[in-house]
C-alpha cells in the first residue's frame, strides 16, 4: 500500500509541479482485477479503487498495526461504473451506478465483484479510523439528501448529494457524498473554504478524455494548482483550500475525516484574500 505523508504549508510553498503531484495526487486507482489503495497520513484516510473482473477480497490489504482491514476502521463505497456487488461477511449488497455502501468497524470480509463483464463496476472507497461500530447500510442515490447550489451566472450550478453524514447514514468519523456540476457550470467550491479540524479527499470523475480540471489548493495567500484527469483523486490537508475549475462540467466524490462531522464546520475565504 502506497503512503502519502503530511506536508507542512511552509514546505509546500517551495514545491514544483512534480513535488505537488507526488504529495497530494492519487492516480491510477482503477486497475483491472486489483484493489488499489493509498494510505494518507492526513487523518489516517485510506483512498482506494476496485475494478473487478473477478471477485476481489479486501483481505488482500492490511493497514499497519491491524490484523484485518476493518479491525479499527470503517469504510464508505460509491460505485461509479457498471452494476456490481459488495459482499460483507457473507451478506451481499447490489450497487448500481452511483449507489453507495457504508461498512462499519469490525467486518472481516469485504468482497467486490461485477455483474456485467462488458460493463465492469468501479468501486471507489474511503476508509477512516473508527472506535465505534455502526451498522453496515446500503445507500441509494434516490434517497440521499440533495442540495441545489450555485448559479448559472457564476458558472457554478451544481447538485450535492449527502450519503454518509450525521442526519443520514451514520458513521464514527467518515463524511461522504458527491457533487455534480450542471452543463455550462465549471467552478466548484468557489469562493473556497478551509476545514481546520478535518482533512478531505476529492475524486474527480465524468471528465472526458480530452478535458481536465484545475484543482486549487494551498494557503489562501499562497495558492497552487494540480491538473486533474478523469478518475484521479487529490488530498486536501486541514490548512488548504480546495476548489477547482474544469474545461467542461464534471462530478466529484468528497470525503472527510477528522475531529468532527459538522458539514458546515468550514472557514470561508473571501475572494479578496486569495493570492
Amino acid at each position: 500500500m502506497q503512503e502519502k505523508h503530511i506536508s507542512h504549508y511552509n514546505e509546500v510553498k517551495h514545491f514544483d509541479t512534480d513535488q505537488l503531484r507526488e504529495a497530494f495526487l492519487v492516480n491510477e486507482l482503477f486497475v483491472l482485477n486489483t484493489i488499489k489503495a493509498v494510505y494518507s497520513h492526513a487523518d489516517r484516510m485510506i483512498i482506494g479503487g476496485v475494478y473487478p473482473e473477478n471477485s476481489l477480497d479486501i483481505k488482500e490489504l492490511t493497514p499497519p498495526s491491524q490484523t484485518f482491514f476493518l479491525e479499527n476502521r470503517e469504510m464508505g463505497i460509491i460505485n461509479i461504473g457498471g452494476p456490481g456487488d459488495v459482499k460483507v461477511d457473507g451478506v451481499s449488497y447490489h450497487l448500481e451506478l452511483m449507489d453507495g455502501l457504508y461498512i462499519g468497524k469490525g467486518q472481516q470480509s469485504v468482497e467486490f465483484s461485477s455483474q456485467d463483464p462488458n460493463n465492469l463496476a468501479k468501486f471507489y472507497f474511503i476508509s477512516t479510523v473508527a472506535n465505534v461500530t455502526f451498522p453496515t447500510t446500503m445507500i441509494y442515490k434516490k434517497d440521499a439528501q440533495k442540495l441545489e447550489l450555485g448559479t448559472a451566472q457564476a458558472a457554478n450550478e451544481r447538485v450535492l448529494y449527502k450519503y454518509i453524514h450525521p442526519s443520514g447514514v451514520k458513521s464514527c468519523h467518515l463524511v461522504m457524498g458527491f457533487t455534480t456540476m450542471l452543463e455550462g457550470s465549471v467552478w466548484n467550491s468557489m469562493p473556497p473554504h478551509i476545514h481546520e479540524r478535518r482533512s478531505e479527499v476529492y475524486l474527480y470523475f465524468n471528465i472526458p478524455q480530452t478535458d481536465l480540471v484545475f484543482h486549487f489548493m494551498g494557503c489562501e495567500d499562497q495558492t497552487r494548482h494540480i491538473v486533474i484527469r478523469n478518475e484521479e483523486a487529490v488530498i486536501s490537508p486541514y490548512w488548504s483550500i480546495h476548489s477547482g475549475v474544469g474545461t467542461t462540467n464534471y462530478s466529484f466524490i468528497w470525503a472527510m475525516s477528522g475531529e468532527n462531522q459538522f458539514f458546515a464546520d468550514a472557514r470561508a475565504i473571501e475572494l479578496t484574500k486569495i493570492k
